[in-house]
């Protein structure tokens, strides 16, 4: 059988002595790997890079095999991203937590966002915004979506600043106020009312992410939060509000 396909590649890692093995987020096929032969030549290496965008062809004579594919590139972001240590922890974060999906189920709203984040990687201005709403969808995607559209005790849409980490949903200034040392700030540009996303607030919403993160897809599975997450947040807090 045969599939043609865009795609992200996620990881690499090499196989025998001239070959390698990627790992590919797919827009319609999902999360899928397959044998790259001659994947660590001087022509190859350049395209068999995490965060480059590649047209695939996948190909294998029974659906449940590995597979090889065929690449070629279409945005070699990579090769830049690897000077800018901001810019490499956020494309780590993307494709360690792309690796969480199942393999082979297509997931092309994930996908979609995922070009998006990583078309604005060069502006370090929009994209961490942009990794937070991608770590949420990917949440919502996996089922464990937060509900930050209206208050959790009193139903109003109005002064959301809170989000319970018990339930995920979002609360009121007036009745998140007593618990507020128990809560998570909703940061702004989460909000339903919007609002500017300034480095705190993007700090706010990428512990927010994890949190959940962590309690719903990484404790289960024995694993550990990718540590480049970190890394952003405490960037961020170095950065001017």
């Amino acid at each position: 059988m045969e599939w043609r396909d865009e795609g992200v590649i996620l990881s690499v890692r090499r196989h025998g002595e001239t070959s390698a093995i990627a790992e590919i987020l797919t827009a319609a096929h999902g999360r899928v790997m397959g044998l790259v032969r001659g994947g660590r030549s001087k022509q190859q290496r350049p395209v068999l890079q995490s965060g480059n965008a590649v047209q695939a062809v996948w190909r294998a004579r029974l659906e449940e095999q590995l597979g090889t594919f065929t690449l070629e590139p279409l945005d070699l972001k990579a090769g830049a991203i690897m000077e800018e240590p901001f810019r490499l922890a956020g494309l780590a974060t993307l494709t360690g937590l792309s690796q969480l999906l199942p393999e082979r189920e297509p997931h092309p709203r994930v996908y979609e966002a995922l070009r998006i984040v990583l078309d604005a990687i060069d502006h370090d201005e929009l994209w961490p915004a942009l990794l937070v709403r991608w770590e949420l969808g990917l949440l919502d995607e996996l089922g464990f979506g937060l509900d930050l559209s209206r208050c959790a005790a009193t139903g109003s849409r109005e002064q959301l600043a809170y989000v319970s980490p018990r339930s995920g949903k979002a609360v009121s200034a007036a009745a998140g106020a007593p618990f507020r040392d128990r809560l998570f700030r909703l940061p702004a540009f989460l909000s339903a009312e919007g609002g500017g996303a300034t480095p705190p607030d993007i700090a706010e919403g990428l512990r927010l992410a994890a949190y959940f993160l962590h309690r719903h897809l990484f404790e289960p599975r024995g694993v550990s939060f990718p540590e480049q997450q970190d890394w952003i947040i405490r960037a961020l807090a170095e950065k001017p509000h």
